[in-house]
């Protein structure tokens, strides 16, 4: 046998590795089609998964179906009169991107995060399609803007999708019940539009999506925010009104809440003379949104008239009536007006007194200013709602607002939040005085207010300062006198509160050296005066006879270290707008633990910096959005 030479062997080498080469080419090729449909199979898996969360929720849109609506199905800019909402459908979105979600949020209604990053979940809500059972609409009201009845208002670019029954409520999230409203803010124009478009812009939505969360985590009552949506289109705005409008990013935000209804819901009958319309709506709301009412496990006081006891009997008519079917309608032999007699409507109006005087001594807890305190900005069930040109004190400064619109009349100011509060209800007072006829009452509900807003300001105290509980008034002239001295430099009231947590007897005044904007403002007379209070304030903690790590712990769950500062959120807003959501992201992650050190994430908690003191977006800010 002649013997193979080295060339010949080399070549039949080569060919059989060319042979296993093609070989493991095919292999790979299989294993790449069989990834690919393995990867189809999971993103169908996850389509699938999610259609079934989608099509699992339960709509019961008992406001549409219990109230009078607007016959007009047309969606032009209108005048509606004796109708509480009206039909509207969302406007298409071109090409809707998700900016972000949150999972608290989502589970209110039952859907997991898998649902939130699907293609449905961006197309539902940015309203492009609409599941079985929404039926959206828009609701009618009018309001008391800067202190001058503005007559209808309406949802000029909100959209209510419809009611459903969600997966889990929050004890004290609003009424009680896991009722959830979702609506779309900024999905086109409504009959209430006005002159408007109906439409939002990324900046404005971004502070509300993110700020509906912040405050949630920090305790305090608020609509949710479920989504941020880009829409893909451009619109027009004018920021500050002064003739430079430009271009800007279309948005989308996501709402949840219990209910949206607000006082100017029913100033709006009554200021028409709509006097069956407003009893309807006040009948409708007592039933759904405060049930403890008429069941009678309400904790408001009555005050001004007895209350009726109802029968069980009662309370179940009532119920199937609002039901909404025949049969309850039918069966309902006692009409709603002989139902809710005037002593129940009177609890109702204090329960809804008494919830704002809370809201208000918890946004003041944390130094937040709403900015628009406008009658149709006051929600009925106590809780944050439209946060529009909003901001957190960075110094501290009782006359200090965010809104453009309120600079000279400063009107809505932090220090003025209490009394404005009381002045919208009072006005709510004017609108439901039809179904009361007694003046008395109701004046009673409304100076009441100012008790239960002290009840929960000394609590708020005594949280803030670290006290065991509220003792007298000398607690309520010490908190007083350290604002007196807040206000004479430029102190940062968050980082002031967090740091008075670390403070000690005899450690002194350095303590507080991060809080201050300008250390050469430190006089030795301030100094002197800060430190007569430390004295006062040691002595004051000293009776309670807490170590100094319990007390330090108490007072960092109810002094945030954590708050969705101006600048914070107008750095979030630059680099959206360049495509980059990553700080959006971060901050909803850092907002979620208030509360909590997280020495990781300390940027977040550094006062303002320079570059954003006269900062538009970061100082001032104005009702465009």
């Amino acid at each position: 046998m002649k013997p193979l030479n080295n060339e010949s062997a080399s070549e039949s080498c080569n060919e059989r590795d060319d042979t296993c080469n093609k070989q493991n080419d095919t292999c790979n090729k299989q294993d790449d089609t069989c990834n690919q449909q393995d990867d189809t199979c999971n993103e169908q898996d996850d389509k699938y998964d999610a259609f079934l969360e989608f099509d699992s929720l339960v709509f019961d849109n008992k406001f549409i179906r219990d109230l009078p609506g607007d016959p007009e199905i047309v969606n032009f800019r209108r005048q509606v009169k004796s109708a509480c909402f009206s039909r509207v459908k969302p406007k298409k979105a071109a090409n809707p991107e998700l900016v972000a979600y949150s999972k608290e949020a989502a589970l209110l209604l039952g859907l997991s995060e898998k649902s939130c990053r699907s293609t449905l979940f961006t197309d539902v809500f940015s309203g492009n399609r609409l599941l079985s059972g929404m039926e959206p609409y828009a609701t009618c009201y009018g309001g008391h803007q800067f202190g001058n009845w503005a007559g209808q208002l309406g949802d000029g670019r909100a959209i209510n999708l419809g009611e459903i029954i969600g997966n889990s409520a929050k004890k004290g999230s609003g009424n009680g019940t896991n009722r959830w409203v979702i609506q779309l803010k900024g999905a086109g124009p409504t009959p209430y539009s006005r002159n408007a478009d109906g439409l939002a812009v990324l900046r404005s939505s971004l502070r509300e999506f993110l700020c509906s969360e912040a405050m949630h985590h920090l305790g305090i009552p608020t609509t949710r925010a479920l989504s941020l949506i880009l829409t893909g289109d451009t619109v027009i705005r004018d920021m500050f009104y002064d003739g430079h409008p430009k271009e800007e990013q279309g948005a989308v935000v996501c709402r949840l809440a219990p209910s949206f209804t607000r006082f100017g819901n029913f100033e709006i009958h009554a200021s028409r003379g709509e006097t069956e319309i407003l009893r309807k709506l006040v009948d409708y709301t007592i039933m759904v949104d405060f049930p403890e009412i008429v069941s009678g496990r309400s904790d408001s006081p009555e005050i001004g008239a007895e209350r009726r006891d109802f029968s069980e009997s009662e309370v179940d008519a009532s119920r199937e009536y609002f039901s909404g079917t025949d049969a309850g309608r039918k069966g309902f032999t006692n009409t709603p007006k002989s139902l809710y007699t005037k002593a129940l409507y009177i609890e109702w109006f204090n329960d809804v007194c008494r919830r704002t005087a809370d809201l208000i001594a918890q946004w003041m807890g944390v130094g937040f200013v709403h900015g628009v305190m406008n009658t149709d900005n006051m929600s009925i069930l106590g809780l944050t709602i439209d946060y529009g040109p909003y901001g957190w004190l960075d110094n501290y400064d009782p006359d200090w607002t965010p809104n453009t619109t309120d600079a000279q009349g400063r009107r809505y100011r932090f220090g003025n939040q209490m009394n404005i509060a009381q002045w919208n209800l009072a006005q709510l007072a004017n609108a439901i005085y039809p179904l009361i006829g007694e003046v008395e009452p109701l004046e009673k509900a409304i100076y009441a207010y100012s008790s239960w807003f002290e009840k929960s300001w000394q609590k708020m105290v005594a949280a803030k300062l670290g006290f065991k509980k509220y003792e007298s008034s000398d607690d309520m002239a010490l908190f007083r006198d350290l604002f007196g001295i807040l206000s004479l430099v430029e102190t940062d009231m968050t980082i002031f509160f967090r740091k008075l947590g670390d403070y000690q007897p005899g450690s002194g005044f350095s303590t507080f050296m991060d809080a201050y904007y300008a250390p050469e403002q430190l006089t030795a007379d301030y100094k002197d005066r800060l430190e007569h209070w430390l004295a006062s304030y040691a002595g004051r903690i000293s009776r309670d006879d807490l170590e100094h790590d319990e007390r330090r712990r108490r007072m960092n769950c109810a002094n945030p270290k954590y708050v969705l500062r101006n600048y914070l959120a107008q750095m979030a807003i630059d680099k959206a707008e360049g495509g980059d959501f990553s700080m959006v992201h971060k901050l909803l992650e850092v907002l979620r633990n208030p509360f909590s050190e997280q020495p990781e994430n300390e940027i977040f908690a550094v006062k303002r910096p320079e570059w954003a003191r006269h900062r538009p977006g970061c100082s001032m800010l104005s009702c465009s959005s």
